[in-house]
C-alpha cells in the first residue's frame, strides 16, 4: 500500500484479509519547498512533509493555509483530499470585450497557484473565484 507495487496472487474464496488501519488526519498546508510540501497537524501542531507524488493533482488548487485531510497508514502519508470547493484569485486573464457574448464561450485564466482554468468571459484578473476541486471547473465569482 505504501509503495504502490502490484503483484498477482491466487486466494481461496473463503480466505480473510487483515483490514488496513487507515486514518484521515486534518492538516493545514503551510508552504512548498521544492518538491516537498509542508503540512501541520491541526490537533498536535506537528509538521509533516509530503512529496510531489503524495500530493498529486491536488497541488493545482493548494494554497497556503488550506485545511485538508491527509490519508495516513502506519503514520505515513499516502495522499491528500482537498475540500470540495476552494476560493482562488485570478492572476492572469485576457480582458473581456463587450460584444463577446457567444453562448457558452469561455477563456483561459491563470490562478494564483499557477493552474489554468476555463472561466466565463466576464471574469477578470484580480477577482476571486470558487473552483470545484473534484472536477477542476469554475463554479462562481466570490465577492
Amino acid at each position: 500500500m505504501i509503495t504502490g507495487s502490484q503483484f498477482d496472487r491466487t486466494y481461496r474464496s473463503g480466505e480473510k484479509f487483515k483490514e488496513a488501519n487507515l486514518e484521515e488526519v486534518e492538516m493545514e498546508y503551510l508552504y512548498s519547498d521544492g518538491n516537498a510540501y509542508c503540512f501541520m497537524n491541526s490537533s498536535n501542531y506537528e509538521q509533516d512533509f509530503l512529496s510531489d507524488e503524495q500530493v498529486g493533482d491536488a497541488r493545482a488548487f493548494l494554497k497556503e493555509n488550506t485545511v485538508c485531510n491527509v490519508l495516513m497508514f502506519e503514520k505515513k502519508a499516502l495522499g491528500i483530499s482537498l475540500p470540495n470547493f476552494v476560493e482562488l484569485t485570478i492572476t492572469e486573464a485576457e480582458p473581456w470585450a463587450k460584444g463577446d457574448t457567444a453562448a457558452g464561450s469561455t477563456k483561459p485564466a491563470t490562478l494564483e497557484t499557477g493552474h489554468v482554468v476555463q472561466v466565463p468571459p466576464f471574469v477578470n484578473e484580480g477577482e476571486k473565484i470558487r473552483i470545484d476541486t473534484r472536477t477542476g471547473q469554475y463554479v462562481e465569482r466570490v465577492k
